[in-house]
């Protein structure tokens, strides 16, 4: 009995820590953004203006209805002369955005007591802005406590008119008639920037290898300075099963400082080496003679003179092929010093007859540290691998006997430099898109290394 309890617990214990590190994996962010306050001024004011909100709102709400009448004493009401709103906005820590917006227009119609009759009206509008996440994991912006206070008010009205009118029209009407003229506007600016905010989730081809979405992991969290989202990194293989990130590297933990004047995108090493893994399939390649310039013949031959006590095994003079393929997904390790893409491959070399199939000879299993390059191009990251070492090198299986692998290193290096590398490379062309996220220009990115991570500064001003 004892020693069933003591199995058990070992067994509860193997279990418990698999679920703990199934669970630790599943709940770290493959990507996390921390948005400028300047990029959401962009974003708000771009809305404002490719959208002219103010005026549609402004007209929308003087449309004459049924049995109201929108200002009294005062007829034919229409909006005019609206100058550019002056938009402040801040951040609300654990809320969202505080939103204040000067609003400068002429109210104009025809006046009860004869003629016509302008009205110009400063007023300060404010709106605390709840940033949330929809059950689709996308944040959104919703509008709570709008409220209007006017500044100034001037009319056209005869001096001696003036103060009886204009006391009576500020008690009265206006006071009331500017909330519902103005706050639809900035249920209609945080819906365009929503619509800003909704295309960071839309489904991205990776070509014949998968798709790619982004999506919130978590609720966003603000800052006084920064609004914070953690990204699930959802990649999916072209038959349509989900790829984890690997729980056996370090999650983001440190995270480096945000840049002032500048939305910051962090890229885990998880989320690069699981991006590598969906392409897995791509950087399969058999290298032939003839077929790369600067390699040596791929003939037996070589063979036999590079380990000559497997010589006598060799066929004379015949064709070589060496199949790489790889073996488990690739790492790729990221310090502040460097990065590399480490490919764990399997190089098996096999005879060629042109009149029968090929036989195979032996297996090397083969460590290839590759230095990783990152840039920005077309709004995607490129990567570009150069090779640094064979870190390993070993012999897997033999059908013509064991032998020292150690002289073929040089001539497998040589084929991963100038063949197998250049395929890999050919094959990440198409980059890894980052999300599209209220407009921003990644291209103008600042890219630099912390620990597990790749971080990218994108200046505020030029989103």
């Amino acid at each position: 009995m004892v020693l069933d309890l003591k199995i058990s617990r070992s067994w509860c214990i193997l279990f418990l820590g698999g679920w703990l590190a199934l669970s630790h994996g599943a709940d770290n962010p493959g990507a996390i953004i921390k948005i400028d306050i300047g990029t959401i001024d962009h974003a708000v004011s771009t809305a404002l203006t490719e959208n002219d909100v103010l005026r549609k709102m402004a007209e929308e709400a003087t449309k004459k209805k049924p049995n109201s009448k929108l200002i009294k004493g005062i007829s034919g009401v229409k909006v005019k002369d609206i100058h550019p709103p002056v938009i402040t906005l801040t951040l609300s820590p654990g809320t969202g955005l505080f939103m204040a917006v000067l609003v400068q227009m002429t109210i104009a119609g025809k006046s009860f007591l004869g003629g016509n009759l302008e009205i110009k009206v400063a007023a300060n509008l404010t709106a605390n802005n709840r940033l949330s996440q929809t059950a689709l994991g996308i944040p959104k912006f919703s509008s709570e406590n709008c409220h209007v206070s006017l500044i100034s008010v001037k009319t056209n009205l005869p001096s001696s008119v003036l103060p009886k009118v204009l006391n009576k029209f500020l008690d009265s009407t206006l006071q009331k008639v500017l909330p519902g003229l103005l706050c639809p506007a900035v249920n209609a600016v945080l819906g365009l920037v929503n619509a800003k905010l909704t295309t960071m989730t839309s489904e991205i081809s990776l070509g014949t290898a998968g798709t790619l979405r982004y999506a919130l992991l978590n609720p966003p969290t603000t800052s006084e300075t920064f609004i914070q989202l953690d990204l699930k990194t959802i990649l999916h293989q072209k038959e349509g099963d989900e790829l984890d990130l690997p729980t056996d590297q370090p999650p983001l933990t440190s995270l480096p400082p945000k840049k002032e004047a500048a939305t910051q995108l962090i890229l885990s090493a998880n989320f690069l080496s699981t991006e590598l893994r969906i392409m897995q399939a791509s950087f399969s390649l058999d290298i032939r003679d003839n077929m790369v310039l600067g390699l040596l013949p791929l003939v037996t031959s070589m063979l036999g003179a590079l380990i000559p006590e497997i010589s006598r095994a060799l066929p004379p003079s015949q064709p070589l092929v060496i199949e790489l393929r790889e073996a488990k997904p690739p790492l790729v390790t990221i310090t502040p010093e460097a990065s590399f893409a480490h490919f764990f491959s399997t190089a098996e070399f096999l005879v060629s007859p042109l009149d029968s199939a090929p036989e195979s000879l032996f297996i090397l299993d083969v460590h290839s540290d590759l230095k990783a390059r990152f840039a920005v191009r077309g709004e995607k990251l490129c990567i570009s691998l150069a090779l640094d070492s064979l870190s390993k090198m070993a012999l897997a299986s033999s059908s013509i006997g064991t032998f020292d692998e150690l002289p073929l290193k040089g001539i497998l290096a040589n084929v991963i430099h100038v063949a197998y590398v250049p395929s890999i490379n050919e094959a990440l062309q198409g980059g890894i898109p980052l999300p599209n996220l209220l407009g921003i220009k990644y291209r103008q990115a600042e890219i630099s290394k912390s620990e597990n991570a790749l971080v990218l500064n994108v200046p505020a001003a030029e989103t």
